[in-house]
């Protein structure tokens, strides 16, 4: 449900493949009628669409995008706003990024370095946020935590054990699997190469060989076989690398009920009141910890700068709080961590992440009340098991639900899916939860192009993608229309996307077909030209 899980998506279903063979600015709710007979986008998306497509608008490009350009350019254009704070609780942030460094939030009641918490937070040498995490990275997942300290009842730890073991096994097969096929192909690689001569070939040269040597006629079947995956050798090596490498860290962290990721942090991650741990540098500690980067970006890159990307927001600064490990987040950490967003001015906070058993939920549930009663919205992530949310046995923390389909807790929090850069059928991005109860709205979510740590940039997929395109769109409410309260901004949101009832397909299965109105409560995408339009009226009733 976080975005390891969609690793684990992309990773698993690979095998499978490699083994397979081998104007006017009036309200614009466009009637679903014309919406649900907008001409696909039959081609392939050209680079430029590629890495902004979730700016485009429905309407006039047919690439379900949230219409960012439109409502620049015909709402907000020369509208400065006022500044708002939007919190990133995820990973640590490159903070030296140059398309972040200029709309970090600044803490001017801290100095830094002093060692001194000279605010009187609680929280010392806290500039830019703060780092819940330490010098810890690598975590094991809730319910391998579970298994190994036997914490809740003995229903929670039946379940927990038994989704422990099926991880285990499932992953020692995709490592062994990947390994077998990364042997395979390096073979093949380094036979090939031989044969022709030379250390670079093309897709052609294999394609050209012609032989009556049995072993290099399996070598080339081989390399045929990753050329309908993938465009490049070294790209088939690269991606079977990365796989081998991912499946082992699972195996050695996320899974192995040995490993103690947290005791360098030197809390009792069980003890709500064990405070004062971490320390204020809330900066990635190594270049694989990008989420919180590329989540950032999403939102606040520093627009129309001729570097990178425009973010969707202007006029924002960005709280980086380091809480999510690379595994599950203690559910201390994040109910600290929104308490901490609250106390020091956010007025948004950003989600993307999750996981299917919380011992400690209510912790959360109560810093979610906390936010509410504060006036700030949180944008969670539905997360990317490709689930139906409305079922109990699929359970995503945090939420605003003590029980599934019970009432909201508070209305200060939208549950946010993912959306393909096409319209139509395919538009529900295969890895995206959905639940008409319990997912509210879709956003741009797949192939998503933003930040990395070290002035670098890449496609990601995940809801933990498409919860940061609402994040800036809020934003940009909270910064145009002030007055507006958190529950009303998360209505606008709801209320004013594009509908459609188009038959979408989930989970990457057609038999799983449903209406798109079937799959959110909203039965909407997000769309920030109406959200604009839509807070402006409110405003002016108020």
């Amino acid at each position: 449900m976080t975005f390891r899980n969609l690793k684990s998506a992309f990773y698993g279903s690979l095998v499978m493949a490699l083994l397979g063979g081998c104007g006017s600015t009036a309200l614009v709710l466009t009637p679903i009628e014309k919406i649900d007979t907008i001409p696909l986008k039959v081609t392939e998306l050209t680079e430029t669409e590629s890495e902004s497509w979730g700016h485009a608008d429905l309407v006039a490009d047919t690439i379900p995008g949230i219409s960012l350009n439109k409502a620049y350019d015909e709402i907000i254009k020369n509208k400065k706003g006022k500044s708002v704070v939007v919190a990133v609780l995820d990973s640590g942030i490159d903070l030296d990024h140059e398309d972040l460094d200029d709309v970090l939030w600044t803490n001017k009641g801290e100095k830094p370095g002093n060692g001194i918490d000279d605010d009187k937070n609680g929280y010392i040498d806290d500039i830019h946020g703060y780092n819940f995490l330490g010098e810890s990275y690598n975590e094991q997942l809730e319910y391998t935590r579970i298994v190994k300290f036997k914490m809740g009842d003995a229903a929670i730890q039946q379940k927990a054990n038994a989704k422990l073991q099926e991880e285990v096994s499932k992953n020692t097969q995709n490592k062994q699997r990947y390994e077998q096929i990364l042997g395979s192909v390096m073979a093949a690689d380094a036979a090939v190469k031989e044969h022709l001569g030379k250390d670079t070939y093309s897709k052609e040269d294999v394609m050209a060989i012609q032989t009556e040597d049995q072993a290099l006629l399996q070598y080339v079947s081989v390399l045929k076989q990753m050329y309908t995956i993938y465009d490049t050798i070294p790209d088939v090596l690269k991606h079977l690398n990365e796989g081998v490498k991912y499946f082992t860290e699972r195996l050695d962290y996320h899974f192995n009920v040995d490993f103690d990721g947290r005791k360098i942090v030197g809390d009792d991650p069980y003890d709500l009141m064990d405070v004062g741990y971490g320390d204020g540098n809330p900066k990635n500690r190594v270049k694989d910890e990008s989420h919180g980067t590329h989540v950032a970006g999403i939102i606040a890159a520093e627009r129309n700068n001729g570097q990178g990307i425009n973010g969707v927001a202007n006029n924002v600064q960005i709280m980086s709080i380091r809480a999510v490990p690379n595994g599950d987040e203690y559910d201390k950490d994040i109910a600290l961590g929104i308490r901490y967003a609250v106390d020091n001015g956010a007025k948004i906070i950003n989600a993307s992440f999750g996981k299917s058993f919380s011992l400690n939920s209510d912790w959360v549930f109560d810093a979610i009340k906390y936010a509410a009663a504060n006036d700030v919205l949180i944008v969670h992530a539905a997360g990317n098991d490709g689930l139906d949310l409305d079922d109990p046995e699929n359970p995503n923390y945090p939420n605003d639900q003590v029980d599934v389909n019970s009432n909201e807790i508070a209305d200060n929090l939208i549950t946010i899916g993912a959306l393909n850069g096409k319209y139509g059928s395919e538009m529900v991005a295969s890895f995206s939860n959905y639940g008409k109860m319990n997912v509210d709205v879709f956003a741009p979510g797949a192939k998503i192009y933003s930040t990395m740590p070290e002035n670098e940039y890449e496609f990601q997929n995940g809801t933990s993608m498409a919860a940061p395109m609402v994040s800036g769109i809020a934003a940009l409410i909270r910064s145009h229309y002030p007055k507006l309260s958190a529950s009303d901004v998360k209505r606008i949101l709801i209320e004013s996307g594009l509908s459609s009832s188009t038959s979408v397909i989930l989970a990457g299965d057609a038999e799983k077909s449903k209406p798109f109105d079937e799959v959110t409560k909203s039965g909407k995408m997000v769309n920030a030209y109406n959200a604009l339009i839509m807070a402006s009226k409110m405003s002016k009733n108020l």
